[in-house]
């Protein structure tokens, strides 16, 4: 099993970067994949990164428009995507499960996922604009990996309620005990080399995440890849705005 076949499949699956193979991937190295989540995620950072470094000059506004621009291009707004059709679906569903999943297949959007939206991107370029403000571009790293930690935690310990597509593949198939040691590792990591934030910043995301798997559950039975990638992008903003606020109290 190629490992950096692997880490391909997992950048194929989370973002439009160009990947291509002589072969499809097995489904071992789909579940591989799930390991690799974290890496994309830095891949991300460094390239937001750079491209906030590139912009340094240009207004701040037309800086985190353009950032913010990137972030979406990168991930081909997938998850952007799971987001609208999951906003659509709770309030469509009406409290009944079958309901709710049968709105998250209908590829058109409502108002409700066109508010929702447009709320995330607006709270997105306000924070990114804020970062930019007080010269910190290294949130812009941080934020793609924990939003790309969150996908194999709530994976691996919420029940999934498609019986078909890629989140079964990755379910059944992802090395379970590696996958948890390698986000441990992560999370001890960012610990060390930053106590205060890392601590912050993983309490709300921990948070966040008990609640939006109470809600999964308890609406619908479990996760669907578009409740994932609705998650994704809410921790996302979540690991940007309590880095914001934090600045308001103490330096980073």
């Amino acid at each position: 099993m190629s490992h950096l076949k692997a880490a391909l499949t997992a950048l194929q699956f989370l973002s439009q970067i160009p990947v291509f193979f002589k072969s499809p991937s097995t489904e071992k190295e789909v579940g591989l994949s799930l390991c690799y989540y974290p890496l994309a995620g830095l891949l991300f950072g460094v390239l937001l990164y750079a491209g906030g470094w590139l912009l340094s000059g240009a207004p701040e506004r037309v800086s985190a428009a353009l950032i913010l621009t990137g972030w979406v291009w990168l991930s081909g707004a997938l998850h952007l995507d799971g987001l609208a059709d999951s906003a659509d679906a709770w309030l469509g569903g009406r409290g009944d499960p079958q309901r709710t999943l049968d709105i998250m297949k209908d590829p058109t959007a409502g108002p409700v996922a066109v508010v929702v939206l447009l709320l995330l991107l607006l709270l997105k370029f306000t924070l990114i604009h804020s970062l930019l403000s007080t010269g910190q571009l290294w949130p812009l790293l941080l934020a793609p990996v924990i939003g790309r930690m969150a996908l194999p935690a709530l994976l691996l310990s919420t029940p999934y309620v498609r019986q078909q597509g890629l989140g079964r593949w990755l379910l059944d198939y992802a090395p379970r005990r590696a996958v948890w040691l390698q986000l441990g590792l992560i999370v001890f990591g960012l610990l060390l080399a930053m106590p205060v934030l890392a601590l912050a910043v993983f309490l709300a995301t921990g948070l966040m995440l008990w609640q939006l798997r109470r809600w999964m559950i308890g609406r619908i039975g479990g996760a669907t890849g578009d409740t994932l990638g609705g998650a994704l992008e809410i921790i996302e903003v979540l690991v940007l705005l309590v880095i914001v606020l934090l600045q308001l109290h103490m330096p980073l």
